[in-house]
Formats: structure tokens, sequence, C-alpha cells
């Protein structure tokens, strides 16, 4: 019988490791636009965000937004969004790729509370269902499948 990392090799998957925080999250490192952060894998997050506060250090170009954020016991939050962006999670990557910025204090406030580095911004359900992703809670990583496989 095949183990899942076996299996999901042969279906051109690739594995790419989580860390789990003090606050119960899985953290993965991913570049955005060739800059490497901190990031929540959220699968309850619609969008990929970003922190207000980094839109100079991810080199993002931004616009005005009508979304308004909610999460993490903040609501109507306002947004910008930023298109046209590259992100790497390990081997995978996507261009073009839509974030989502809003003000991540409340976010990192808490995870701080609870003795958890603070974060750069949330991975979201967008890009996992891009990627196809496969999260492997037992053994603390995630499979995202490779571009032009089945």
């Amino acid at each position: 019988m095949l183990t899942l990392k076996k299996f999901l090799k042969k279906k051109n998957y690739i594995k790419v490791p989580l860390v789990l925080t003090a606050t119960n999250h899985f953290e993965v490192v991913a570049k955005i636009n060739g800059i490497a952060g901190r990031f929540i894998l959220d699968t309850g997050a619609s969008n990929t965000c970003i922190g207000m506060d980094k839109i100079e250090y991810f080199s993002l170009i931004s616009k005005e937004s009508d979304i308004k954020a909610a999460g993490a016991g903040a609501i109507d939050m306002e947004t910008l969004i930023s298109t046209k962006n590259k992100i790497e999670i390990g081997g995978w990557n996507k261009r073009k790729q839509k974030i989502v910025l809003f003000d991540l204090k409340h976010v990192n406030e808490a995870l701080t509370n609870h003795k958890a580095l603070p974060v750069d911004g949330i991975i979201g359900a967008d890009v996992l269902k891009k990627g196809k992703a496969i999260i492997d809670y037992n053994k603390s990583c995630i499979y995202l499948k490779q571009k032009g496989s089945n």
C-alpha cells in the first residue's frame, strides 16, 4: 500500500513543511514577488491577505477596494487590493495572484499575546484551491499540485 507522500508524489504534488505555532495555527514560508515572509495557513479565509504595513516590503501595487474584511473579532475593515503578484510556496508558484491588503494589527496582537510570532499575512482558500492543496495535519505539511499535471 502506498503512503500518502508516495501517492501524491506520483500525482505530481510537492510537499511543503508547515510549522505549528503556540496558538495551534499552521505557518508556512511563502514568497510574494520574490520576497520571503511568514504566513498563517487559513482554510477559512476566502482570500490571501497581507498587512498594509508590508506593501513596500513585498513590492505590492495596490488600489482601493470595495471589499470589507472581517475576521478574528474585527469587522468592516477597510482594504486595498493588489493584483498581478507572484506567489511561491515551496516549489509551487502562481502568477497574477490577487492579494487583499488590510490592517493585520489585531491578528498579530492576538498571536503575540499567546507567545507566537507576528505574521506578514494569511494564505487563504483562494491559493489553496488553485494549488489543489492537501493538508497532512499529522505530518505538519501541505501538498500542492504542480502546474501542467493532472
